[in-house]
């Protein structure tokens, strides 16, 4: 593989001297756009989509869901658009670069000799959307015609929550009336020969506990203060995390998904060095598995902040509470159709829990199962890390399992409530 001629800074989805393939010329152009947190221009992204819609001769749908937060819609309809739909779904922002950490310019799409391709939203996701859309571009130059009618849909704000992006669209009627009956959304690389799929996610709870004390004087063994009660708050929610860190080590089942994760991230309180603060906090990011019971856990929490004492009391910034999961029995008619085409390239699954959080959790919450899936093995996991790349081969392999799952999920019989 010949390295990339035109190298960083430089614009274009021309061919390189090595006869670059389109898709991944495509693939670059769609990583150079500057949809990254905190002011992602989301208008580059509308104007890259709609001049695909046009290509692939699709209707493009385009729903302002938050002010200057648009959800954009391309529709394949199926020969039987009466049947419940199938949702191809990625997200169009991706987090923040620390340039200084990075080897080449985190927007060039920089490709080096080995068909590296080095830029923020390789992994994360703009890889998968570039994938859905290639696929539906080979499968309508083959003439091929889908029974069940394939939405793409590209949502805002992923990285930040999704608030203003699929949290509030999943309530919206336009969301009603695409219909959707199953739907893809992003996944893990996997460093091994195996591909990841998620049928489920762990709820993240963001919780800050307030710790009031008495103050004093810095000179003094005043009783009751505040800090002691932050330590003994601290300790509780630092043991269980060992626990549940060593349940993760001792198992050989146990993947990051089955366990709860507990971080402290911030603490805050205090006015001077010689003044005992009447009051400190201390937050935590947690993220439960769906097999945990979510009322006895925060029963926990509450035990906690009791034994820390006195009106020592906790808050959410956030507290996800849904637990449903996608099947994966091999009964189930959107499984089976995943796992049977996955099995017919040869691909090994590796079922897990998501560990972290994606779209899929509001797609799930309102009772459509979603499967996370991003077609990268032997690749490492570089999500939101410095020097995110992923290699143009693993890319492209990726486009031809589109070009068979999307088929076989659309070829899905029609259930006996959708007649």
């Amino acid at each position: 593989m010949l390295p990339d001629k035109d190298g960083p800074g430089v614009g274009g989805g021309q061919s390189s001297p090595g006869g670059e393939d389109p898709s991944v010329s495509l693939f670059r152009d769609y990583l150079r756009l500057k949809t990254v947190h905190p002011e992602p221009d989301y208008d580059a992204a509308l104007r890259f989509l709609d001049r695909i819609a046009e290509e692939l001769g699709l209707p493009m749908k385009k729903i302002e869901v938050c002010p200057g937060r648009v959800v954009s819609i391309m529709t394949w309809e199926g020969t039987n658009p009466s049947l419940k739909s199938i949702l191809l779904n990625s997200h169009t922002d991706v987090v923040p670069v620390f340039q200084e950490h990075w080897k080449y310019d985190a927007f060039s799409a920089f490709k080096d000799a080995e068909g590296n391709i080095y830029a923020r939203g390789t992994q994360d996701m703009k890889c998968v959307t570039i994938q859905y859309i290639q696929a539906i571009r080979r499968l309508k130059a083959e003439g091929r015609k889908l029974m069940r009618t394939v939405h793409l849909m590209f949502v805002p704000d992923e990285e930040v929550g999704g608030h203003k992006g699929m949290e509030t669209f999943v309530k919206h009627p336009e969301f009603q009336k695409l219909n959707i009956g199953f739907a893809l959304d992003e996944g893990l690389a996997n460093p091994g020969e195996a591909f990841t799929v998620f049928y489920g996610e762990r709820n993240p709870w963001w919780i800050t506990v307030h710790c009031p004390g008495s103050p004093g004087h810095g000179s003094r063994f005043v009783e009751n203060t505040a800090a002691e009660k932050l330590r003994q708050v601290i300790n509780s929610f630092l043991d269980f995390r060992e626990k549940e860190k060593h349940r993760l080590n001792t198992s050989e089942c146990f993947t990051l998904g089955d366990v709860t994760t507990v971080n402290m991230t911030m603490v805050k309180g205090g006015v001077a060095y010689n003044v005992i603060p009447a009051e400190m906090d201390v937050s935590f990011d947690l993220r439960i598995p769906p097999t945990v019971n979510l009322q006895e856990f925060e029963r926990q929490i509450k035990q906690w902040c009791r034994e820390a004492g006195e009106d020592v009391t906790y808050k959410f910034a956030q507290k996800h509470m849904n637990q449903n999961v996608t099947s994966t029995e091999e009964n189930d008619p959107w499984w089976s159709a995943f796992s049977v085409a996955c099995k017919a390239m040869n691909m090994t699954l590796e079922k897990e829990i998501f560990p972290a959080a994606t779209d899929s959790r509001f797609i799930r919450a309102v009772g459509i199962p979603a499967i996370g899936f991003s077609p990268m093995n032997r690749t490492p996991i570089l999500l939101h890390d410095h020097n995110e790349y992923l290699n143009e081969q693993v890319f492209l392999k990726g486009i031809s399992m589109y070009e068979r799952l999307i088929p076989a999920l659309a070829s899905v019989p029609g259930f006996p409530d959708e007649a």
